[in-house]
């Protein structure tokens, strides 16, 4: 796919999933492009920095564990596409409420890189004191068992 190609996926992705009615709020579009090995890399160095590799990490771990955060369905409003070649930066900004009813709104800075009609790796910037301030520390891993 061309830059053109990509960067209409991409707009195509964030419509779908950042409709303003929660119930027509669809996924399955991102869902469908993120390839099976594709990681997500949350940059910084706090609680939240680490590399989810693979589509399940993804989805499960990142994304299951923000959705456990937030009310309602979450959703991220784009407002800026740049692509170059097989790169497309998103610029956004959260529309979202915690649990405890706090706003997280987070801007986003979102670097995808795409092969063939997948996306194969995303590298999130935002706001790291926010986002620990409004979800709290990313928990850790749980320790796994020598053997």
């Amino acid at each position: 796919m061309n830059a053109s190609a990509n960067k209409k996926l991409l707009q195509d992705i964030f419509a779908a999933a950042a409709n303003p009615d929660p119930a027509a709020r669809d996924r399955a579009l991102f869902t469908a492009s993120l390839a099976d090995d594709a990681k997500w890399v949350v940059t910084g160095q706090y609680s939240w920095s680490r590399t989810f590799s693979g589509k399940e990490a993804i989805l499960g771990e990142l994304h299951g564990y923000v959705r456990t955060r937030l009310r309602d369905r979450t959703r991220t409003i784009a407002h800026r596409f740049i692509a170059d070649g097989d790169i497309v930066v998103v610029e956004a900004k959260g529309d979202n409420v915690t649990l405890e009813g706090a706003r997280y709104d987070n801007d986003y800075c979102l670097v995808f890189r795409l092969a063939d009609g997948k996306i194969k790796e995303i590298r999130e910037y935002c706001d790291s004191v926010l986002t620990e301030k409004a979800l709290g520390p990313f928990p850790q891993a749980p320790a796994r068992a020598a053997g």
